[in-house]
């Protein structure tokens, strides 16, 4: 499943809506970014990423979304246990970071909050049919954007999608970035999304975002959510 972007305003949306319609072509409402990460229903440019044990490489990417750094791995940083709390416009939600089973993507999670990537973004993606997230990770609010590297698959041995998961979007095999999804109902997706958290706080927060529609510009059930989900800031901490 492709997950597929959602403008920040209606004239974006109708030139986003086109090419996003590829997507779908190809895979069923897919969990994608656009030529960048998205999430599909079955359930940047740039080399891979490799992680061994406790190594992780980093690997160039584009667009870069006017971000500069790629992260230099640091094994004892990325065992420490975290918890993310973002503060949207429509309540906080927080997670605890998989930092035993998913390193590479929690360490490039917290390196990107850290250095208040996701802050003044928004969440441009909601889905209310077949499968059940909400999209978020993209500043340029367009499903399309990435921090300027990317990474490989974790945690996808046997992965499921319960309510509170939170996950990569991706746009295939080892084309991690910025951008993640919350899943807000138990939903069936293909092993192919890196859970990398468990929502700890803040269920009833993406139920009442669910709850609020979207406005289908993607497909009937796939679109940008009526009630705008804008991050103000991401807070990690550590324990």
């Amino acid at each position: 499943m492709t997950m597929q972007p959602s403008p920040i305003d209606r004239k974006a949306s109708q030139v986003t809506r086109k090419h996003w319609a590829l997507f779908a072509a190809a895979t069923v409402l897919p969990l994608v970014v656009s030529t960048g990460t998205a999430v599909a229903d079955t359930p940047s440019t740039g080399a891979g990423a490799g992680a061994t044990g406790t190594t992780c490489t980093y690997s160039p990417a584009v667009p870069a979304d006017n971000f500069k750094g790629i992260p230099v791995f640091d094994a004892r940083k990325a065992a420490r246990p975290y918890s993310a709390t973002l503060k949207t416009s429509q309540g906080s939600i927080t997670f605890q970071a998989l930092t035993d089973k998913a390193p590479c993507t929690t360490f490039s999670f917290r390196f990107l909050a850290e250095r208040d990537y996701f802050d003044r973004s928004h969440c441009h993606r909601l889905t209310t049919q077949r499968i059940f997230v909400l999209q978020c990770g993209d500043p340029t609010g367009t499903g399309s954007g990435g921090p300027g590297y990317s990474f490989p698959d974790e945690n996808l041995e046997g992965a499921i999608y319960p309510a509170g998961t939170v996950a990569m979007a991706n746009a295939g095999p080892d084309t991690n970035g910025s951008q993640f999804f919350f899943v807000w109902k138990d939903t069936k997706l293909s092993p192919a999304y890196t859970p990398f958290g468990r929502v700890t706080a803040g269920l009833d927060v993406l139920q009442k975002i669910a709850a609020g529609g979207e406005d289908d510009q993607n497909n009937p059930g796939d679109g940008f959510p009526t009630l705008p989900v804008n991050i103000r800031n991401v807070k990690i901490s550590t324990r």
